[in-house]
């Protein structure tokens, strides 16, 4: 099953479109800022190449830059 997500611009916003989506009988979930953002960090992990590998020393270099 897919799923569809929608960022309101305002609270009155999402009051509408979740009181309209219950009148049609779509089940709604909320998310918090930072719940929004591990989705989309998951969904680029997701699509990142594993098959290189990085040595100790690469990532150091990043982690102090």
């Amino acid at each position: 099953m897919k799923a569809l997500v929608i960022t309101p611009k305002n609270a009155n916003e999402l009051k509408f479109v979740a009181d309209l989506l219950k009148k049609l009988g779509v089940s709604t979930s909320t998310l918090s800022e930072n719940e929004l953002e591990d989705l989309g960090m998951s969904k680029q992990m997701r699509g990142i190449d594993k098959s290189k590998k990085a040595s100790r020393a690469e990532i150091m270099k990043k982690l102090t830059a």
